[in-house]
């Protein structure tokens, strides 16, 4: 019966605050768009921000309160993006800067914040600073990138390896030397030892704070900087035949290098200089490595991403112990934050089932701390099979055979019915044929019981109680198939019990009020005098009588 009471915001009613001085993203839902598969507006198969913009007032229903776009800039799109050539520009293909301006007013005028991928770890190699980089030995941007000599025989200058196979070391013929690229070779790592890409980074994030976005969440935060020594990675001790190649080290000398957390503190101060900015940050770290991205005497991510939950068994126990490590791992004064969906995890109507998708939905809205939902999620999108033919990931067409396509996570919506799904009138950038009908929107905006109608009430109940927002947590059962915890504040209290099992349960739990929502229909406004009966894969949440 563990306990956290997380800050002392205030209720934030309609994504605002009712102090000046209480940060907006405490109270905010998060929603991540996959910006090339939300809606396309040209007919050319690739989602756009247009087609975004198209699709504001669904944003407005849902009730998210900010969104996260993956990126947006200039690129050959090798990696979704996340290979830029330009960061203070538009893709042509997402519509250019016009189209960017038009999205953020458009958003801003219905109170929902935007927030942009910030991807400072490298570049693509069509950036102008690599240009200029492999150009020469002596040019001015040549230490922008991490450089280095061969090993006698030709060989890379140590074992590094690349996330997406192969050595992490690309031999430049013109200059007799390689750089190190921790995804693909065409996406060259920045050396953040150097002051002035530091600088240029900075400007970078100056350029869309002074244009009016509301934050960033920083791609790879976790990996800006390597060993300055470019020693070996020890070898992982789990490699077996079934381990992707990428694993045979374990990635010590690459990964969470101390020098990386002041340059965290670094882009801090940076969004610090405009106010209500927000950080957010993709960090794979160890719990006793998690206040160091929070900040450690000063301050660094608002909100280092929260991953657990997308890994962890989906048992009672499992589920509630992770939950509490997390909220004990904490520093002081630092905010939680959940994601139960991403681009680059199987979906969570793919992991759990449909029916587990319903109970997902309220642990990821209940919870304490600010939820981040992957768009699609909120329809119960599966996840659909992408014929290797037309794979667009570098997992898929480099490492076959490991199963380490996300080109399934990252199908387009299903907006209608019919050919094209209102995604497109082309032919969409990758196969979408296989989402359901079931999972399109229209259909389900005319269903009161589907899944995107218990995302909406959810949203608004999250939205009108501020026990949800920044009240008290206590894990109360986690057995039996059952999870069940309160949230209270101010002499208010809810009880969210949820059946994580496929059996009908009566959990040993007393609990007497009102069920203020369910996820079956018929259950709201019902009477609880005690025990509370759960259907299979079913949640409700009790009012609890006396607060």
């Amino acid at each position: 019966m563990e306990q956290l009471t997380p800050g002392h915001a205030e209720v934030c009613p309609g994504g605002t605050r009712a102090r000046p001085d209480e940060p907006w993203w405490r109270c905010a839902v998060f929603y991540q768009i996959l910006t090339p598969s939300f809606q396309d507006s040209d007919g050319d198969g690739f989602g756009d921000l247009d087609g975004i913009r198209s699709r504001v007032d669904y944003l407005a229903r849902l009730g998210v309160d900010a969104v996260w776009l993956t990126p947006i800039y200039p690129s050959p799109l090798l990696d979704a993006g996340y290979d830029v050539a330009d960061f203070t520009d538009v893709d042509p293909r997402f519509g250019g800067l016009a189209a960017f301006d038009l999205l953020l007013a458009a958003l801003h005028a219905r109170g929902i914040r935007l927030v942009l991928d910030l991807v400072p770890n490298h570049t693509s190699d069509r950036h102008p600073w690599f240009q200029e980089s492999r150009s020469s030995r002596h040019n001015p941007k040549r230490d922008w990138y991490v450089w280095a000599d061969l090993a006698p025989g030709d060989l890379p200058p140590n074992n590094w390896l690349s996330r997406f196979g192969g050595s992490a070391w690309a031999r430049e013929p013109a200059t007799g030397q390689c750089y190190y690229h921790a995804f693909l070779p065409e996406q060259p790592d920045l050396n953040w030892r150097n002051p002035e890409v530091r600088a240029a980074l900075h400007e970078a994030m100056r350029f869309w704070l002074r244009r009016g976005v509301d934050g960033f969440r920083v791609d790879a935060a976790g990996v800006l900087a390597e060993d300055g020594a470019l020693r070996d990675e020890p070898p992982n001790p789990d490699f077996d035949g079934d381990t992707p190649p990428p694993e045979r080290f374990r990635r010590t000398r690459t990964d969470s290098q101390p020098v990386t957390l002041g340059y965290l503190s670094e882009l801090r101060r940076v969004a610090d200089e405009f106010p209500d900015r927000v950080l957010l940050g993709e960090v794979d770290a160890a719990l006793d490595k998690l206040p160091g991205f929070y900040g450690d005497g000063e301050p660094r991510l608002h909100l280092p991403l929260n991953y657990r939950l997308l890994d962890v068994p989906w048992k009672p126990h499992a589920v509630g112990r992770a939950v509490q490590a997390f909220l004990d791992a904490l520093p002081e004064g630092a905010w939680p934050d959940w994601v139960l969906g991403s681009h680059d995890k199987p979906r969570v109507a793919g992991r759990l089932g449909a029916d587990q998708a319903r109970v997902a939905a309220v642990l990821l809205l209940t919870l304490p701390g600010t939820p981040i939902l992957y768009a699609g999620d909120e329809l119960g999108m599966p996840n659909v099979p992408v014929p290797p033919e037309r794979s667009r990931d570098p997992f898929e067409r480099r490492l076959p055979g490991y199963g380490l396509s996300r080109d399934p996570y990252r199908v387009p919506l299903r907006w209608a019915p019919g050919v094209g799904g209102g995604f497109t009138q082309g032919e969409p950038w990758l196969p979408a044929d296989g989402v359901p009908e079931a999972c399109c929107v229209a259909r389900q905006e005319e269903d009161p019981e589907s899944l995107l109608a218990l995302y909406r009430r959810l949203t608004a109940l999250r939205r009108l109680r501020p026990e949800l927002q920044v009240g008290g947590y206590r894990r109360l059962l986690s057995e039996g198939g059952v999870l069940a915890y309160a949230r209270w504040r101010d002499g208010a209290g809810l009880l969210v019990v949820l059946n994580l099992s496929a059996s009908a349960v009566t959990p040993a739990l007393a609990c007497r009020g009102e069920i203020v929502l369910g996820t079956a229909p018929g259950r709201e406004g019902e009477r609880v005098d005690g025990r509370v009966p759960l259907a299979p894969h079913e949640g409700v949440i009790v009012e609890a009588d006396g607060g």
